[in-house]
């Protein structure tokens, strides 16, 4: 259970901080000419989206191997977080922040609107650099003061 459980969040947290890294210093950098299209979309799918197929295909090959027996059954967990991650990552990012496969009504809570507001500074900027906010689940504090309160909770 403690297997599965620690393998879990080390592939969910893991890939958001490693995602962040490759995020600020491969795809705003050698890879910025797929990248871009992102930053410059013009709808439908973006060169960049192969990034999520690359992430995808890493997350459910480990769940494979690990529950397939090739790996030690711990990082099919991790494959499993890596997995949850990207449904979650396609939910927010997709969905909540660009609306590209639907829209959702704005947010009220306050960890979402500022989820939001920080990914939208990351997109103001169209070119490589300068950059900031490169992550999607965690970001600068900062976000947080921009945005209002949640009205429900007041």
């Amino acid at each position: 259970m403690l297997i599965g459980i620690s393998g879990f969040f080390m592939g969910f947290l893991g890939i958001e901080l490693v995602g962040a890294l490759i995020h600020r210093y491969l795809m705003h950098g050698p890879l910025w000419w797929i990248h871009q299209t992102h930053h410059k979309p013009k709808g439908g799918w973006e060169l960049n989206d192969w990034f999520a197929v690359l992430f995808g295909s890493v997350g459910i090959g480990l769940l494979l191997s690990g529950f397939l027996g090739y790996v030690p059954l711990f990082w099919g967990y991790v494959g499993i977080g890596i997995s949850v991650y990207g449904g979650v990552y396609f939910v927010l990012h997709d969905v909540l922040v660009h609306s590209r496969w639907g829209s959702m009504p704005k947010p009220f809570s306050r960890y979402l609107l500022a989820l939001r507001r920080a990914h939208r500074m990351h997109h103001k900027h169209t070119m490589a650099q300068p950059g900031e906010s490169y992550g999607l689940l965690i970001f600068h504090p900062r976000y947080f003061r921009q945005v209002k309160p949640d009205p429900v909770s007041k």
